[in-house]
């Protein structure tokens, strides 16, 4: 099992450990990949040797693994309902069968199989997302957190196997969620053997039963979820890859060892890709293999940017796409768009003329109706997966 959790973090933490954050183990070349597809070396790309010579330099194949797995969590940013005018706010736009076409991303070779909702009750604004529309809101304790997609059968034989993938959500604004759930430690299990902070741990476990979406807590949610897709692919090769960003590296972590613990699948580890900020104190301990980007060595980025910023995830993956290891020069190595960078941030160089923020629905979402009158457009209510839970 691995977990990509860009803030990154790849690979998911052992069982009943808790590590601190390990440098890459060092090699003299990356050339073992450089040759094969990913089928003939997925193990690796997933840590059964712990990313050894595949991260300082960057390996071909782990760059765009990270990379692919990244975007999949940016397109939880993307589908999010942020619009406090809309009643679906805190939502995601697309329903499960439309949602990668939605995203201009058919070609990622997945179908979302569920999609996950964690509890609103919880005071974090900078989360959680409620409409101005009380007495219309889709949900007044819901909000989507995420979804779980597997590989369809083409991209299951490009990969070598049939793969699970979870992807969670992180905040929609900047990093001061961090302080509201640092508050105490509770175990994770019963044992008491790990333990993690309680603000994420309740997100994580917490339910409302009088409430569809979250009727189940989101551990609920994706331990169904990824039971039953085991037991349907029970005969493959299967692997459980988990992605997010921000405090959706996280409910990742949290989640995989979940999966872990009980038997689901084993073996997992992490991977944990950050862009360095001097000055910005980090209060918790991260696990797992490191790498560690410098947005200063990008000539398309602006060196004084804020920590915001910096903490974008389209930045990061802009950064792994010209990472070239530790002492190694900035240099693209695909046509990955510049402007993907200012899509919710003001990073890029003002000489590249990208607009900041330029991510927005046509006229914010209003439509003219036929008898002249601007509205919010209306979409079909999310998705109510309470029918499709297996527990």
């Amino acid at each position: 099992m691995a977990a990509f959790i860009p803030n990154i973090v790849v690979a998911l933490p052992k069982p009943k450990t808790h590590q601190p954050l390990r440098k890459p183990k060092p090699t003299v070349s990356c050339k073992a990949t450089q040759q094969k597809s990913i089928s003939d070396v997925w193990r690796k790309i997933h840590g059964e040797d712990d990313w050894a010579g595949l991260l300082d330099p960057m390996d071909p194949l782990m760059r765009s693994e990270l990379i692919r797995y990244g975007e999949m969590a940016q397109a939880c940013y993307d589908a999010f309902d942020f619009d406090p005018y809309s009643k679906y706010c805190g939502s995601c736009r697309y329903s499960p069968s439309e949602f990668f076409d939605s995203l201009d991303m058919s070609h990622v070779g997945y179908t979302p199989t569920r999609f996950l909702y964690a509890t609103a009750n919880i005071n974090l604004p900078n989360l959680f997302r409620k409409s101005r529309w009380p007495s219309k809101m889709w949900s007044k304790h819901a909000n989507w957190a995420g979804y779980i997609a597997v590989s369809n059968d083409a991209m299951t034989k490009l990969l070598g196997r049939r793969d699970i993938t979870i992807a969670w959500r992180g905040t929609v604004t900047h990093v001061e969620w961090v302080a509201d759930l640092m508050n105490y430690l509770k175990p994770i299990s019963g044992e008491g053997d790990v333990k993690v902070e309680a603000g994420f741990l309740e997100l994580y476990t917490d339910k409302e039963t009088t409430c569809g979406y979250c009727k189940y807590s989101a551990r609920e949610q994706v331990l169904a979820e990824v039971k039953r897709l085991l037991d349907k692919y029970s005969q493959e090769e299967v692997s459980v890859t988990i992605t997010g960003h921000s405090l959706g590296s996280a409910m990742g972590i949290l989640s995989a060892f979940d999966i872990a613990e009980r038997g689901l699948k084993a073996g997992t580890s992490t991977v944990w890709v950050v862009n360095l900020v001097q000055g910005l104190p980090w209060c918790y301990l991260h696990v797992g293999v490191g790498l560690e980007l410098d947005h200063k060595k990008s000539p398309f980025l602006n060196p004084n940017a804020d920590a915001a910023s910096a903490h974008n995830l389209e930045a990061i993956l802009h950064l792994l796409d010209g990472y070239h290891g530790k002492h190694g020069a900035f240099k693209r190595t695909s046509e990955r768009d510049l402007a993907l960078v200012n899509k919710d941030c003001d990073f890029l160089k003002d000489e590249h003329t990208v607009p900041p923020r330029w991510r927005q629905d046509l006229n914010k979402g209003m439509v003219k109706t036929q008898d002249g009158r601007w509205v919010l457009a209306d979409r079909p209510k999310p998705h109510d997966p309470t029918q499709d839970l297996h527990h």
